[in-house]
């Protein structure tokens, strides 16, 4: 459902609001916005975004030791294989790769979960919920990807409600990478890393529509840099 976003000057007041009392550096004076007023935002589908959760579960079974042939043939039988993208094949078949990066995808995964209402928050000061690879296929046991889909009663949020959560991670990731740099503790639970991968998630899964908005893009041209 495409709607009309909301006031981006307030959204980002509360965000700024929400890093002072985590106590972490300010972005500077024009900080660019996630929108302008008068754009549009809607989430990917569903299938979009359970397909890309279940590609990236998969991705990290391997980093713990699924058998690359038994990730490819799940993955087939799933007609997943179109949607996982070239670095992520080259490492689910031959473990080509910075292995780490691709151990970060956890917090990118809770907050695709957050996305479809599978897990009740994606607060920046807490891991992920120990819950989290529960609502996950169970790749041992040899849960298909429709079986799965079957048991999981997706619930995706209001596209308003994440675009405004962007706002919050696309602040908390400056926030976050300053506070490193100076030396800073962090506020909670997480790092800067865990940060970078919820955004990552967030900014794939919501999109929008305006003059000066490029239509969706892959998961792996998500650019973060800005």
């Amino acid at each position: 459902m495409v709607l009309a976003v909301p006031d981006p000057q307030a959204v980002r007041a509360a965000s700024l609001e929400e890093l002072r009392r985590l106590q972490l550096p300010l972005p500077p004076d024009g900080f660019p916005l996630v929108w302008e007023p008068g754009d549009e935002v809607e989430l990917r589908s569903a299938d979009q975004i359970e397909a890309r959760a279940a590609i990236l579960h998969v991705v990290l079974a391997r980093c713990f030791g699924m058998p690359p042939e038994a990730a490819m043939s799940w993955l087939l039988g799933s007609h997943l294989v179109e949607s996982v993208t070239g670095p992520e094949w080259q490492f689910v078949m031959g473990g080509r790769g910075d292995h780490r990066s691709f151990v970060l995808h956890h917090d990118a995964v809770f907050a695709l979960a957050w996305v479809l209402g599978l897990t009740k928050h994606l607060d920046p000061m807490e891991p992920p919920d120990g819950r989290l690879m529960g609502l996950l296929p169970n790749l041992a046991a040899g849960e298909t990807y429709r079986q799965w889909r079957s048991r999981t009663l997706v619930a995706p949020r209001d596209a308003v409600e994440a675009a405004a959560l962007l706002d919050l991670y696309y602040c908390l990731d400056y926030g976050y990478l300053e506070a490193e740099r100076l030396g800073l503790p962090s506020p909670g639970a997480i790092d800067a890393n865990a940060i970078g991968q919820r955004r990552w998630a967030l900014e794939w899964s919501i999109v929008f529509r305006g003059p000066y908005h490029e239509p969706p893009v892959g998961w792996e041209e998500i650019d973060l840099s800005v």
